[in-house]
């Protein structure tokens, strides 16, 4: 009875892992191919949170108190208390009828993100480190 048992499992097993019209080859490809796509994008929202977060740093952005409306840090404490990014676009308004005019902050409020909660413009706007 376990001689039979045996027999059936490797069968089994060799059914399982080597069909017979399975070409592996292509199935390995297909799988590598899989592997890397999901590397590529887990890198680039990776690398779109940085961006969020610390911004370019090789484009300082400083600010004007006279752009620290009474608005624009109402929205910009409204955005990082209830982390609604969704606000962003509202933000970039707001500091440009307080006469900002840096489009690096501006595109980034107004772009599609991702947005989480230190980004570099609200963080900017709160004097947050």
């Amino acid at each position: 009875m376990e001689a039979t048992a045996s027999i059936f499992a490797a069968a089994a097993w060799e059914r399982i892992h080597n069909p017979p019209d399975r070409d592996w080859s292509e199935t390995h490809a297909e799988h590598e191919a899989a592997e890397d796509e999901g590397r590529r994008s887990e890198l680039i929202a990776q690398v779109s949170l940085l961006r969020d977060i610390f911004g370019n740093p090789f484009r300082p952005v400083a600010v004007d108190p006279e752009w620290l409306t009474s608005t624009v840090v109402a929205l910009a404490r409204g955005i990082y208390d209830d982390r609604a990014f969704d606000r962003l676009p509202i933000l970039a308004d707001a500091l440009q009828d307080a006469g900002y005019e840096n489009e690096d902050v501006l595109n980034h409020c107004r772009g599609p993100g991702p947005h989480v909660r230190g980004c570099w413009v609200v963080d900017l706007l709160l004097g947050k480190d």
